[in-house]
């Protein structure tokens, strides 16, 4: 059960239990119940407080909430066991999907990996050319959120209603200094009501810049693979002995569909910047350990870890698509 799951999960049991009388009938079900990452110290792998916002309305403590909901939810496939902590948080043990079933998803949905079923994916970049200076960062923002928002099902315009503070006059045509894409990540990975800041490392090619190294993470797996290729064997999904970077690559392609399910939300397109960080440097940090070296030969461990390697990739790929950004096969 991915985390996006989970939260589709929380707002079925609650729709159930107001039907069966569990809830009183004038409790609003929301379309979406807010699961995220157990904070250092709490319990089981996800977390949500759902119940406080449903007691509001149903003129009961939040305890009450969660012990109608958790043993609803504890119940699913996916769901390894729901403790109440607290005046009603409700926490989740989720039995925890292998890295060949993580890895054969993504390599099913591709680069829309985290989309809402039935969402197509991204249209391609748009160059911003032609727009005004004064206009561009309400623009790029706009458009990325509108491309997040339609991944998770949602379709219609006016989505990103919020103001956008623009560029600052004294950074001047960023689009000529930075180029499109460098321009367009600076604009999105700050909230839209920040005035966007221009640093130097956008043009810097090395990993003291996040710009460069979530575009060279992308490029580095694209290598990866032709590297691979050359040695003779291709990537398989499967089942992974404990090697280092191997766990933090795979939290956060767990994560990523309940990063996006998150920003479209929000009308947050900083949140998927920076769960693109995550993911390239987890990535930048594993890659070393999944070619043969010396004398080894290629074996089912290195096939396994290859094809978590492309999944990130993939994800990467999807990722920067959805933010509008360009993420080329040979970057150096």
């Amino acid at each position: 059960m991915t985390p996006v799951d989970l939260s589709r999960s929380v707002v079925r049991a609650l729709r159930r239990a107001v039907e069966d009388g569990e809830l009183p009938v004038g409790v609003v079900v929301p379309e979406r119940v807010v699961v995220e990452r157990t904070r250092p110290g709490g319990v089981g792998d996800y977390a949500s407080p759902v119940a406080f916002g449903v007691a509001k309305g149903a003129g009961v403590a939040p305890r009450g909430v969660a012990e109608v909901l958790a043993p609803r939810l504890a119940g699913l496939a996916g769901i390894e066991r729901v403790e109440i902590t607290g005046a009603g948080f409700l926490n989740f043990v989720l039995a925890e999907s292998s890295a060949g079933e993580v890895v054969r998803g993504i390599r099913a949905r591709g680069t829309a990996y985290g989309f809402a079923p039935g969402a197509r994916e991204t249209p391609g970049a748009d160059a911003f050319l032609d727009v005004p200076l004064a206009a561009l960062r309400e623009r790029v923002v706009h458009a990325a959120v509108q491309r997040i928002v339609s991944s998770q099902g949602v379709e219609g315009t006016g989505v990103a209603a919020a103001r956008i503070a623009p560029v600052a006059k004294r950074d001047g045509d960023v689009r000529a200094r930075y180029g499109v894409d460098g321009a367009a990540w600076a604009m999105l990975c700050v909230p839209g009501h920040e005035t966007p800041v221009f640093p130097a490392w956008l043009l810097v090619q090395d990993e003291s810049s996040e710009f460069f190294r979530v575009r060279y993470a992308h490029d580095r797996a694209r290598a990866l693979t032709r590297n691979a290729g050359q040695l003779g064997f291709r990537g398989e999904p499967g089942e992974l002995r404990e090697v280092h970077g191997a766990g933090a690559l795979l939290g956060a392609l767990r994560d990523h569909p309940l990063v996006l399910e998150a920003a479209a939300h929000h009308r947050a397109p900083e949140r998927l910047v920076r769960q693109l960080v995550v993911l390239a440097d987890a990535l930048l940090d594993f890659q070393y350990h999944v070619l043969p070296q010396g004398d080894e030969k290629p074996s089912a461990a290195h096939r396994a870890r290859l094809a978590l390697a492309e999944a990130a990739g993939t994800v990467l790929a999807g990722g920067l698509a959805l933010l509008g950004i360009d993420a080329p096969d040979h970057y150096l």
